[in-house]
């Protein structure tokens, strides 16, 4: 199984649009949502093309293919906007013999581990900062922000496939 992971869209629909091209250029079979999909948060600017309503369209037009967790900027209102589910703190997906647990980084964390086993794989976002790290056996990364990156990173998310987790640029073609 191919996924293609990202977090932090922010409600950008120009770095929305990006991605869902590279989504269906690279054939994955699911696009896994860190969270932070429709609001910018009080902490952060307005990112590019910020426009919500039409990142609520590019996003439901998928939505069978679609595995999100709840971000801290995730609401019940955007539930009621979302054609899938959108807030769940957490998922778990197994796979390639692999156990991956997905959430945004509010609330489990490098810092703040959920009870996982060595050789589980913790994907977060949250900080717009990709990293990739080992705690306590458990492998923990983190694909950035697809359109609010932050610390000199750039835009771009995570592929995994046959066991391996790679990082990718999100291209911007302007």
């Amino acid at each position: 199984m191919k996924l293609l992971i990202a977090s932090d869209l922010h409600g950008s629909a120009r770095y929305c649009r990006l991605l869902l091209e590279e989504y269906a250029r690279t054939g994955a079979d699911k696009l896994v949502l860190l969270g932070d999909l429709l609001y910018h948060g009080p902490r952060n600017d307005l990112p590019d093309e910020y426009a919500p309503k039409s990142v609520i369209a590019m996003l439901n037009g998928i939505k069978r293919e679609i595995l999100c967790v709840r971000g801290n900027c995730e609401a019940e209102v955007d539930q009621m906007v979302l054609e899938f589910p959108v807030l769940s703190d957490s998922a778990m997906i197994f796979v390639d013999g692999k156990t991956l647990f997905c959430s945004h980084g509010h609330i489990f964390s490098p810092e703040k581990l959920p009870p996982l086993q060595p050789g589980d794989v913790l994907l977060t976002g949250h900080t717009h900062v990709p990293h990739r790290l080992e705690r306590d056996g458990v492998l923990c990364l983190n694909p950035g922000s697809v359109s609010l990156p932050k610390q000199g990173s750039g835009r771009g998310y995570l592929l995994y496939e046959n066991g391996v987790f790679a990082w990718h640029a999100l291209p911007d073609h302007a």
